[in-house]
C-alpha cells in the first residue's frame, strides 16, 4: 500500500512540476521559458541545477546551470548554437543557478530544515507583445507546490501559498535581489528573445502553417518534450517521494 501511495506522490508531483514549465503562446506574442531545478542534495554524479529552456511553449535546450554545460534538443536549438548571445546566456543561467543555490537556505518553507531542504523549482518568464511591449514574471514552487509570483513589470510579490511567506519577506524590501531578479526577466531575457526570434521566426511560422506540414494532433502529453535531462528528473523525483508524503 505504502509502494502504491509512493508512486500516487510521485506522478502527482511530475505532474504539478510539468504544469509549472508551461509557458503560454498565443499568435500574436512570443514567449521565452528558463525552467530551473534546484536540487540541495543531488545524488552522487547528479548535478544540482537543471535549466530547460522554451520558445512559444516548445523545447530548445536543457542545461548543467551548475556545470555550465548546455545541450541543444531541437532544431530550434541547433539555429542558434554558436551565437553570441547562446554563449552569454549560459554564463548568465549559471549566475542565476548560483543565486537560488545561495537564497534556498534563507527562503526555505518553515517546516523544512538544512537536512531536509526541499527542491526549488523556478520559471522565470518573459514574453513581447506584437505592440512590441515585454513583460516578464517569476514563479517559484517548492517539491511542485508554487509558493511566490513575481511581476517583474512592477516588481510586485505575490504569495501563492504560505511557502512563498519568508521569499516574499526576505525579498520585498531587498533592492540588489529585486533588480536582479527584474534585469534578468526583462533584460537579459528579452535580449535573448529579440535576438534568437531572428533566426527563429521562419521556422516557428513554418510549424504553425496548417500549409506546409501534414496535420498533427496536439495534446498536453505532447507538448512535453522528452530531453536529455528527462531520465534523470525521473530519478529525483523519484527520491523526493517520501518528502512529498510528509510534507
Amino acid at each position: 500500500m505504502a509502494q502504491t501511495a509512493g508512486s500516487t506522490a510521485g506522478l502527482g508531483f511530475l505532474s504539478l512540476l510539468f504544469s509549472l514549465r508551461l509557458c503560454p503562446a498565443a499568435c500574436d506574442t512570443h514567449s521565452l521559458c528558463y525552467n530551473f531545478i534546484i536540487i540541495p542534495k543531488p545524488s552522487p554524479g547528479h548535478p544540482w541545477c537543471v535549466v530547460q529552456a522554451q520558445v512559444d511553449a516548445e523545447d530548445f535546450f536543457s542545461c548543467d546551470c551548475g556545470a555550465a554545460q548546455i545541450q541543444s534538443v531541437s532544431s530550434l536549438g541547433e539555429k542558434v548554437k554558436g551565437t553570441k548571445n547562446w554563449e552569454i546566456q549560459i554564463e548568465t543561467l549559471k549566475d542565476v543557478g548560483d543565486f537560488l543555490k545561495e537564497q534556498l537556505p534563507d527562503i526555505m518553507p518553515e517546516n523544512y530544515t538544512a537536512m531536509d531542504p526541499p527542491t526549488l523549482q523556478v520559471k522565470v518568464t518573459c514574453q513581447s507583445q506584437d505592440d512590441g511591449h515585454t513583460s516578464g514574471s517569476w514563479k517559484f514552487a517548492f517539491n511542485g507546490q508554487i509558493c511566490l509570483h513575481i511581476d517583474s513589470d512592477n516588481m510586485t510579490l505575490t504569495v501563492v501559498h504560505s511557502g512563498g511567506r519568508r521569499m516574499k519577506e526576505k525579498w520585498e524590501s531587498d533592492r540588489i535581489v529585486t533588480s536582479f531578479l527584474r534585469n534578468i526577466s526583462l533584460g537579459d531575457c528579452k535580449s535573448w528573445l529579440t535576438h534568437f526570434l531572428v533566426h527563429w521566426e521562419k521556422m516557428l511560422k513554418t510549424a504553425a502553417s496548417p500549409t506546409t506540414a501534414p496535420p498533427i494532433a496536439h495534446s498536453k502529453g505532447a507538448a512535453i518534450k522528452p530531453s536529455a535531462w528527462f531520465p534523470l528528473l525521473v530519478l529525483v523525483l523519484a527520491g523526493l517521494v517520501p518528502t512529498v508524503l510528509l510534507g
